[in-house]
């Protein structure tokens, strides 16, 4: 099996290998980000005879929760203004675009 790094895939790069398999090693600095994917495959024998190619779709999802981190003071004056922040919240697949802030509890 051949493996190479998400960072090595190029539109209409051709990447020939001996190996029937090819492995796409997500690297978390650039892995493939969310849509569809089209990959060709075309075989050449040892007379140097060629396929048609054949293409088959993937489609990567972005099934990934984004995670919430809420910062705000333990405790502040009373008439004082209070920050909460959301700023520290992140989303591996792609970005948080709404922040819903609700007061669950008061005294």
């Amino acid at each position: 099996m051949t493996t190479i790094k998400s960072s090595q895939l190029t539109v209409n790069q051709t990447i020939a290998t001996p190996d029937a398999s090819l492995s796409i090693v997500t690297e978390s600095a650039k892995p493939l980000g969310p849509g569809v994917y089209d990959f060709q495959l075309v075989v050449v024998d040892d007379s140097g005879n060629q396929s048609a190619p054949t293409v088959t779709r993937v489609i990567i999802v972005d099934d990934k929760k984004p995670t919430a981190v809420l910062d705000a003071p333990t405790s502040v004056g009373f008439a004082e203004d209070l920050l909460l922040s959301a700023k520290r919240s992140a989303d591996i697949g792609g970005k948080i675009v709404k922040y819903e802030w609700t007061l669950i509890k008061n005294p």
